[in-house]
């Protein structure tokens, strides 16, 4: 196995390794999976340099923000292919689903108590920055968060990127080195590791862990969890590595050669689906573009000039630069800014130009007015908008082009921009299977005009920022059977 970049590894503490300890423990906080994961090979490798055991630990706290059936059962989805997946490496994996609040707290550290140091997965988003710096100092171990996150480390970026072009831009002149720095598709092949023996009983008599292949799906009851119940899971849509890999599957097989385009068509599945595999990590970017490479017969020779346009400088089919334009571009162009913009959720974060505009016409009347509930129950006057809040309740999504104008119209329809912005970041947090992720923030902001330009004729309410109407996207794609499908 290579050694992992060290582009990728951020230290969060100054302290020793401890090779006394009784294994190498990987908090699993992000990247949710058994392959393609930065984090992962770091552990493998420190455990083999000092030949120790690898413990794996993967917990699910019930207090976060929006915590409910919809999000728990995605991530518990996940741990019972993971459990499967580790059952059959020489490592140990351990499940934790809080039943209560706090009631995991000191679980880590008392883990870390018998290792030889931590590693973690780095996440620039939501809690996990906040939380990464509060464990850290209590840790007598070092911790190590491990960037899984894009084909471009975090770091590689030194600044934030205002706009599409920019930051593309940036990427063409940059990212080719990184192109050749991969994660492992399988990283236990040829590696010999100690087992562990037991685990400590200490432990398990204190927190409910589940230890190996314990974890299935009934191990928890999750409508005794003090959770949003409300907010049900998404049956069609079942979270982990195994339903990730059949949606890639099926993506690239059937309805890539069609996305350049009808993937604006509201009433045409031929999106990805990809996002909430990505933000829980039960998929990474870097299998997605190696699968992308292998049906392309792609080579980095093809690679073009830094020209910052949407298609041309990868050396590919049409519709393979534009699927990548979303996966790499608009998705990791986010990440940039939650790394590097602590105030990414906030209205202050949006460009000059906007904030200005949009004061400039704060007063001006709407001529609808909706409350939170409203929204949230899809009791507007416009049957499109509606039909678009229904699918995200029904089904944590919303078809992306319907998504823009979603956010569009709230802007309109709301007291205040930030008033808005508010709207948008509770429904979509609380319903969407991907919200609370950086990728998630951009579509949000974007409608407030972050990554945007000023545009014309200036208009009431909006000012210069891009505007939407019902009206005009019902003329350019097809919604009748849409409308049809999600009436309240």
């Amino acid at each position: 196995m290579a050694s992992i970049p060290e582009s990728r590894i951020h230290g969060f503490n100054q302290k020793e390794w401890n090779p006394e300890g009784d294994f190498v423990l990987y908090w699993m906080v992000a990247a949710r999976r058994s392959r393609w994961n930065f984090a992962l090979d770091r552990a493998i490798e420190q455990a083999q340099r000092l030949q120790k055991p690898l413990v794996i630990f993967e917990a699910l706290r019930c207090g976060y923000d929006w915590a409910s059936d919809r999000h728990h059962r995605f991530v518990m989805d996940g741990m019972v292919d993971q459990a499967k997946a580790f059952a059959q490496t020489p490592a140990t994996y351990v499940a934790y689903v809080e039943r209560e609040h706090g009631e995991g707290r000191g679980l880590l550290e008392a883990l870390s108590q018998r290792s030889c140091g931590v590693i973690t997965d780095l996440f620039p988003a939501f809690f996990l920055p906040r939380m990464l710096r509060a464990v850290a100092p209590r840790l007598a171990v070092p911790l190590e968060a491990i960037d899984s996150n894009g084909l471009l480390p975090l770091r590689a970026a030194d600044r934030v990127f205002t706009t599409a072009y920019s930051f593309r831009r940036f990427l063409h002149k940059t990212l080719s080195p990184f192109l050749l720095e991969w994660p492992s598709s399988s990283p236990w092949e040829g590696v010999t590791l100690p087992r562990l023996q037991s685990f400590p009983a200490e432990i398990r008599k204190k927190w409910p862990v589940f230890v190996g292949a314990e974890f299935v799906g009934d191990a928890v009851d999750i409508s005794r969890l003090p959770i949003d119940h409300r907010v049900s899971a998404v049956k069609e849509t079942q979270g982990g590595e195994q339903a990730a890999q059949q949606q890639m599957q099926g993506f690239l097989k059937f309805r890539l050669r069609r996305y350049a385009e009808e993937r604006n068509e509201p009433e045409e599945e031929v999106a990805s689906g990809f996002s909430p595999y990505l933000h829980f990590g039960h998929l990474s970017t870097h299998e997605v573009f190696s699968k992308i490479v292998e049906r392309e017969g792609w080579e980095p020779h093809r690679l073009g000039k830094p020209t910052g346009q949407r298609g041309g400088w990868w050396g590919m089919s049409e519709v393979a630069e534009a699927f990548l334009d979303e996966l790499v571009t608009w998705r990791e162009i986010g990440f940039n800014m939650a790394f590097l913009d602590e105030h990414y959720e906030e209205y202050a974060s949006l460009p000059g130009w906007a904030q200005e505009t949009l004061e400039q016409h704060r007063s001006d009347p709407r001529s609808w007015e909706y409350t939170l509930k409203q929204f949230e129950q899809a009791q507007t006057h416009d049957p499109l908008w509606n039909a678009a809040q229904v699918q995200l309740v029904q089904e944590g999504k919303i078809h992306n082009y319907l998504r823009m104008l979603w956010g569009k119209k709230i802007l309109e329809w709301s007291k205040s921009p930030e008033d808005a912005l508010a709207v948008m970041i509770e429904l979509n947090n609380k319903y969407a299977l991907d919200g609370r992720d950086p990728n998630s923030y951009s579509g949000i902001f974007w409608v407030l005009g972050r990554y945007d330009r000023a545009w014309g004729p200036e208009r009431p309410i909006f000012g210069k920022v891009r505007y939407m109407s019902s009206e005009n996207t019902a003329r350019k794609v097809q919604v009748k059977d849409y409308i049809a499908r999600y009436t309240p």
